[in-house]
């Protein structure tokens, strides 16, 4: 056990591994020439680099013609990573000072973690929703969803049943690494993102897993959980 731990930190711990992990968190597969390019490697050095992640069960691939995309194995190695990140200096306390006029940085005020919604907006959802007791704390890393919030998510569109919310690791808590809280991942997580796209309340930044609230989503937002949109990261 000791030796497959250590084998997985070591597959984490080289820069261009861990760029190539980082620019698949947004839950799209990319090509291995990309891949290389964010990774500043050769081609070769880079399919070297995605066999180790391969066969290290952090990475799948799937072949398209002549072609092989490769995407995160699993939520699971979105969720570590994103743990991983949130156990290194604090981003805020980082950026803090340096440029105090400037916008909020897109990545950190909203992004896609794999599937789910993460980032300030994120993290600002589940504190209103558990406010509202439409979710409650659960340990270990679990959310319950009461009666109330499943009347709230079918308002919304997502129509939940009973074996889903018994199911434990149906809303689960991802420990943000921008925020140092949690946000809500699990099937629920991914539903929920996937909704709100849907709606057209929130739109992806073009070549990053940013995420734009539109004006009409600042306004559902507002209405839905009197939420403040934050106008420099959104359009």
């Amino acid at each position: 056990m000791h030796g497959d731990f250590s084998h997985t930190a070591e597959l984490l711990s080289d820069p261009a591994r861990a760029a190539m992990l980082m620019a698949l968190m947004g839950g799209t597969a990319l090509p291995a020439g990309q891949l290389a390019m964010i990774g500043n490697v050769a081609p070769q050095t880079a399919s070297s680099h995605l066999s180790k992640l391969l066969r290290g069960k952090l990475l799948m691939v799937e072949d398209q013609g002549r072609h092989r995309y490769y995407r995160l194995a699993s939520a699971e190695v979105a969720h570590a990573i994103e743990a991983l990140l949130a156990l290194g200096p604090d981003w805020k306390n980082d950026h803090a000072g340096a440029a105090p006029r400037a916008p909020e940085n897109p990545l950190a005020y909203a992004r896609s973690c794999y599937s789910h919604l993460a980032g300030r907006l994120g993290v600002q959802i589940v504190d209103a929703l558990l406010a509202r007791q439409l979710l409650l704390k659960r340990e270990p890393r679990q959310f319950a969803i009461t009666r109330q919030g499943r009347d709230w998510f079918a308002k919304l569109g997502i129509e939940l049943t009973e074996g889903q919310m018994d199911q434990p690791r149906f809303a689960r808590c991802c420990l943000d690494w921008t925020e140092r809280r949690y946000h809500l991942a699990g099937k629920l997580g991914s539903m929920m993102l996937s909704r709100f796209r849907e709606l057209k309340w929130l739109a992806p930044v073009r070549e990053t897993r940013a995420l734009r609230v539109t004006l009409k989503g600042q306004q559902q937002f507002y209405d839905l959980l009197r939420l403040n949109g934050n106008r420099s990261a959104n359009g």
